[in-house]
């Protein structure tokens, strides 16, 4: 379906340079968007490398996608540091971003300092991402004077999706709208080198990515958005169930993964698997020793 998309090209170790802030930026001043993903592994951060995505996010959504729980809430800082460490022992171009989850940052500015150094020093983390505005603006500029790089997220933030009503768009109505353009400006001046956009109209959108300077990235957001983001299972046809309307899918990887495992289960039970050369042998006279010494004929 797929055949007539570019092929990866792996990379030379001269190929490979960090994606920096300033990348960014300047890909936003010459219109050049931004290719980010969320990944949990070291084998999908591998993989983004070589096909060249600029932001490798290892969000909190992983408890959904990988954990199978309801929501986000529940992520602990361990697990996320775990997964956050795994994602940066397999990239070695992109920007490594980690979610803070929730309570990480809430509670002041001293504690959401010491949360996302621990992101930077002990998982290896490029960079933090925060949802909201509000309090969420002190935090973010307390974590930037500390010296590590914050992402905003605004709109549809699934910490709070219950305070917003569930997991639906948000800034439909003007005053909506208007807020979220205004909580775009105060991250921005608070530091924040780039906004998550997630579910808002495509119009209201555009509008903040003209007032600010930073890059914005969308996630069901439109086009305007000067880069985009997907979860990696819903891309790839690895999740289960319902998946957004903004979700466009690559690939139905679940599919594949069925029929080799079904092959496999089949295989084994035929004695098709394994074949004599996925066995180890040993020297004749070694084999004949070790039948001698366990009373076996040779």
């Amino acid at each position: 379906m797929y055949s007539d998309r570019l092929e990866p090209t792996p990379r030379s170790e001269t190929d490979i340079r960090k994606v920096s802030l300033t990348d960014l930026v300047r890909m936003k001043r010459q219109g050049h968007k931004i290719a980010a993903v969320t990944a949990y592994d070291a084998p999908s951060g591998r993989l983004a490398d070589l096909a060249g995505i600029d932001c490798v996010l290892v969000g909190d959504s992983a408890v959904m996608t990988m954990f199978g729980r309801d929501s986000t809430v529940s992520a602990t800082m361990d697990e996320i540091l775990l997964l956050t460490r795994a994602v940066a022992g397999g990239v070695r171009r992109a920007l490594v971003i980690a979610d803070m989850p929730f309570g990480a940052y809430q509670v002041s500015d001293v504690s959401a300092v010491e949360n996302a150094i621990r992101f930077v020093k002990d998982a290896g983390a490029d960079a933090v991402k925060l949802e909201g505005a509000g309090t969420s603006t002190s935090r973010a500029a307390a974590i930037v004077a500390a010296g590590i790089p914050v992402v905003g997220h605004l709109g549809l933030t699934p910490q709070s999706a219950t305070l917003l009503g569930g997991y639906k768009a948000q800034g439909r109505s003007a005053e909506q709208a208007q807020r979220l353009c205004d909580d775009a400006v105060a991250l921005e001046r608070a530091g924040c080198f780039a906004i998550v956009l997630e579910a808002i109209p495509a119009a209201v959108a555009s509008h903040i990515s003209d007032a600010v300077r930073v890059p914005t990235i969308g996630i069901g957001a439109g086009a305007s958005c000067d880069g985009q983001i997907l979860v990696w299972h819903d891309l790839l046809g690895l999740s289960d169930g319902h998946v957004a309307r903004f979700v466009k899918r690559y690939a139905t990887l679940s599919d594949e993964i069925l029929v080799a495992l079904r092959n496999y289960a089949s295989d084994v039970r035929t004695l098709r698997f394994p074949e004599e050369r996925h066995t180890y042998s040993m020297p004749q006279l070694e084999l004949d020793l070790f039948k001698a010494a366990n009373g076996r004929p040779a």
